[in-house]
């Protein structure tokens, strides 16, 4: 419906996926324009900054495509709406996925698949079957990641009832980190983000594998390839953390 809805003022769409596109590239203009004044950042190339750049926003925004509406059902559990959707006979994610469904989203994805098919034109990658193997991959469980996040800020809302903020600092917030290379970042940051909220494992070390760089917390090259298996993880948890936020919600009886 909210397809159909969109697709019936094509020209609005098209302008709105244009802004998209545009607006989320601004953030890349930044680290180009920054690269005029340096060489290497972290020890990293602007080709290959570009590279974890494309492939964060690929995976971010097919998550943000499908589950990017998680941000108002904390909206939807104070002021009662929530229980229209409890008594359809479709299950409580898909509709809240699904409710005002925003197609625009296209754009970031769009941007993303641009500047990582620049990057990958100017890299000097040895193309082996592995490496060529974990770059779809790659951004399949990355975007897994993120859709586990978004579904766990989504779960945690039927008990904070307000903190679309808190969900938007680790799906927003988490996609800005991954942007940058993990040279730039101390240990203790690279530590928490693979092994307590695992997102380096969305872009970060199967893209050291891919660029053939070694990983600054010394961890075997062939990590990078358990990223399915995370994603796997962190969508077993998220499943079971909206199931309890479910059987926690209570009716404000409007």
């Amino acid at each position: 419906m909210w397809v159909r809805s969109t697709m019936a003022y094509r020209t609005s769409f098209l302008i709105m996926t244009l802004g998209n596109f545009l607006a989320t590239g601004l953030d890349f203009v930044a680290i180009a324009l920054m690269f005029t004044h340096i060489g290497e950042l972290g020890g990293f190339t602007l080709d290959e900054v570009a590279f974890l750049y494309g492939t964060t926003s690929v995976a971010f925004g097919l998550a943000d495509l499908a589950l990017g509406t998680m941000g108002r059902l904390g909206q939807r559990v104070r002021d009662g709406t929530m229980d229209t959707l409890l008594v359809r006979p479709v299950p409580i994610l898909a509709q809240v996925a699904a409710d005002r469904f925003a197609l625009r989203r296209l754009g970031r994805i769009t941007q993303g698949a641009v500047l990582l098919g620049w990057s990958l034109a100017r890299l000097d990658i040895d193309w082996t079957l592995d490496r060529a193997l974990l770059m779809p991959v790659m951004l399949l469980s990355g975007g897994a990641i993120f859709g586990a996040l978004f579904v766990l800020g989504g779960a945690f809302q039927f008990w904070a009832k307000d903190a679309s903020e808190v969900q938007n600092a680790f799906t927003f917030g988490g996609t800005t980190l991954l942007e940058y290379p993990p040279t730039v970042f101390g240990k203790e940051l690279l530590r928490g983000v693979t092994f307590v909220i695992p997102l380096a494992f969305v872009n970060w070390l199967p893209a050291l594998y891919i660029l053939g760089r070694p990983d600054p917390l010394g961890l075997p090259a062939w990590i990078g390839f358990a990223a399915p298996l995370v994603a796997g993880g962190c969508c077993a948890v998220a499943g079971l953390a909206w199931r309890a936020g479910l059987r926690a919600y209570q009716s404000t009886g409007s």
